[in-house]
């Protein structure tokens, strides 16, 4: 059984920063490309960052770059996504995701539970 468990989600003082992590289990985590996705009310879901599978490609959306970086360990079977100089706007339900190949796609097939993200002074 596939399982993604995101942690490390809270309230942060804006400028703050969070690391998120994602354990993984049930599948072979270094064969796939992973990514992360939020979701805030009036927003919808938005696409974050990727990663392909060996980790030597990365991709982070436009309103991200420079402050989030996503990284993986795959001897732990880990996804991360490092935040920094944290928004308000930035307020959203985090999500990891699992791709369906090595390489990103946008194509995913599994969802972890979230972790909730709240920037507010």
């Amino acid at each position: 059984e596939v399982k993604l468990v995101e942690s490390g989600g809270g309230l942060v003082q804006p400028g703050g920063s969070l690391t998120l992590s994602c354990a993984s289990s049930g599948f072979n985590f270094g064969s796939y490309a992973m990514g992360w996705v939020c979701w805030a009310p009036g927003k919808g879901l938005e696409w974050l960052s990727s990663i392909f599978s060996g980790g030597g490609v990365r991709s982070h959306v436009d309103s991200v770059k420079g402050r989030f970086t996503i990284s993986r360990d795959n001897s732990k079977n880990t996804l991360y996504l490092q935040m920094n100089s944290l928004k308000p706007e930035d307020t959203a339900v985090y999500y990891c995701t699992k791709g369906t190949g090595s390489w990103w796609n946008y194509d995913v097939d599994y969802w972890g539970e979230g972790t909730l993200v709240t920037v507010s002074s």
